[in-house]
């Protein structure tokens, strides 16, 4: 679950005089302003570089590989060696591709769009280049 609000269901208690009727706040469900925050402790994570990745599945998980390729124009020479593997169900992909997507606009809304095909990249750098001229 990916969460960025605060569980705010304590602030959100009014303050009532002593009453005979039972405090039922605390057995209700979070609404959509009130979602917990999900504790994460990272420090045990591994970090590592990825410029290749490969998806495969069965009918119940994806299979997410990631590597380095280290001719990355071209076919590559060597086999790329696999350095992770990130095995998720149906589920929890979704939820992924929804927070990428959500984090690509951001990034795109803020830089430009990020072009995936490097021959269009290539091809438009050396368009915004200046010719040089010669005297």
């Amino acid at each position: 679950m990916i969460s960025t609000k605060e569980n705010t269901t304590k602030d959100a208690q009014a303050s009532t005089p002593d009453s005979a009727e039972p405090d039922t706040s605390a057995t209700q469900q979070p609404t959509a302003e009130q979602r917990p925050q999900v504790q994460v402790d990272d420090s045990k994570a591994v970090t590592s570089y990825a410029n290749f990745c490969r998806v495969t599945g069965t009918p119940e998980e994806l299979i997410v590989d990631f590597g380095l390729n280290s001719q990355p124009v071209g076919v590559p020479s060597k086999p790329l060696v696999i350095t992770q593997r990130l095995i998720v169900n149906y589920y929890t992909a979704k939820r992924l591709l929804a927070a990428l997507q959500m984090s690509l606009q951001r990034h795109e809304g803020a830089f430009g769009v990020l072009e995936t095909d490097v021959q269009k990249r290539v091809q438009s750098s050396a368009l915004r280049q200046p010719a040089s001229s010669t005297n």
